[in-house]
């Protein structure tokens, strides 16, 4: 960094802009009122006393922060120790508690930021529409809105709705279909996201198990976060798959069922405030994850048009049954020529099975992009142009 400040003080003025000398001006930032502090601003006074809040040490060690922090949980929230429960053990984080330390794990995991090349409903989808990524984040503003509401542990909530999707393999659901065959008992993207995608960072038990368990076909998650993040990513997939819908042109707002406009409302706004609102009061009322009667029949009823109308209308079918077909054959194909996938080379061992090779294969395929899919199968299996998953345009 010192080097590069250097070159560009010997730029000439002609081979530089004055927006990029300001930029360059503030490489070492400032001094500031304390010794040996830098600040980021030259007229920066920002300050705060890190002794007292609420009558609690904020700067005390992490120990007393958990207790601080236990006193906003509810009687049943999972409350964060040390280093938390993990398969392999580790030293506690000096600052951030168990579950806020998983939460930037995967934040700043690859298998996070693929999500933002994965499909959520529409293969290559317009600027505003929702990827796999967008997704996740929806889903954690969701179930942190209602977490916090009721006195549950956000950090946890907010790790287990971030990596609830890390398992997804391109094209969406299609993908699960697709995989299906080489796995044992199946490919469920719920629980290959905690047992493989995510595997190597070593989460805490509880964010796995909120992982692995929030599709609701999965038996119910141990903990009451991990319960508020399977409704969470419902509300939120149900209420922006309908959004992206619309903006396509697939569906008109005034054709969701009467009973959701009357109860929820046409926009998105309106309906997420409706859903999420229902579950506050629907816990604090009765301490059960839930969502009473009226809005929950409302929320099938939304579910049940998108799959009518968005998931399995004819465009849709079509494009899982070309995803299907082309991520099954690149499975075949690494699985035939495993020194090809990027682990398997770097190691320079042999494979010791053909099923061994297969199992590199399918989670070479698992984790990839749309594009580096369909980018892959053109490139080594000459995959036709017109046979690859296409947008909303075919």
């Amino acid at each position: 960094m010192l080097r590069r400040w250097g070159m560009m003080r010997n730029m000439t003025n002609e081979s530089i802009s004055e927006r990029s000398r300001r930029w360059a001006a503030t490489m070492e930032g400032y001094e500031g009122a304390a010794d040996d502090v830098t600040v980021a601003h030259q007229d920066s006074t920002a300050s705060i006393d890190v002794g007292v809040a609420g009558g609690a040490n904020v700067a005390g060690t992490l120990a007393q922060r958990e207790n601080l922090l236990d006193t906003l949980l509810a009687d049943g929230a999972t409350r964060a120790h040390g280093a938390g429960r993990r398969v392999r053990e580790e030293e506690p984080d000096e600052f951030r508690t168990c579950f806020e330390r998983d939460r930037d794990r995967i934040l700043h995991s690859s298998a996070f930021r693929r999500l933002a090349g994965k499909t959520q409903v529409f293969v290559f989808p317009d600027d505003h529409m929702r990827t796999r990524l967008t997704h996740a984040l929806e889903v954690a503003q969701v179930a942190t809105g209602v977490a916090r509401a009721v006195g549950l542990n956000v950090a946890l909530t907010e790790a287990i709705a971030l990596g609830h999707d890390c398992g997804h393999g391109p094209g969406g659901h299609a993908s699960e279909e697709a995989l299906d065959p080489y796995v044992v008992g199946g490919f469920d993207h719920a629980t290959w996201g905690a047992d493989v995608s995510l595997l190597a960072l070593n989460l805490c038990l509880e964010t796995l198990d909120g992982i692995r368990n929030h599709s609701w076909s999965r038996p119910a998650p141990s903990t009451p976060e991990g319960e508020v993040v399977s409704w969470a990513d419902r509300i939120a997939y149900v209420c922006h798959d309908f959004e992206d819908a619309v903006s396509a042109g697939i569906v008109e707002p005034g054709e969701l069922p009467a009973l959701v406009r009357e109860r929820c409302g046409e926009r998105r706004s309106q309906q997420l405030g409706t859903f999420i609102n229902a579950m506050i009061r629907t816990i604090r009322s009765t301490g059960v994850i839930g969502m009473d009667a009226r809005h929950s029949e409302a929320l099938a009823a939304f579910r049940s048009f998108n799959y009518e109308s968005i998931y399995l209308r004819a465009a849709s079918r079509q494009q899982a049954s070309a995803v299907v077909g082309m991520l099954r054959a690149l499975v075949e194909y690494f699985a035939a020529h495993p020194k090809l996938i990027p682990d398997v080379a770097e190691s320079g061992s042999e494979l010791e099975s053909q099923s061994a090779a297969l199992e590199q294969a399918v989670a070479y395929v698992a984790g990839m992009t749309d594009r580096f899919a369909c980018r892959s199968a053109v490139t080594l299996l000459n995959w036709p142009i017109d046979q690859l998953p296409s947008g909303i345009d075919r």
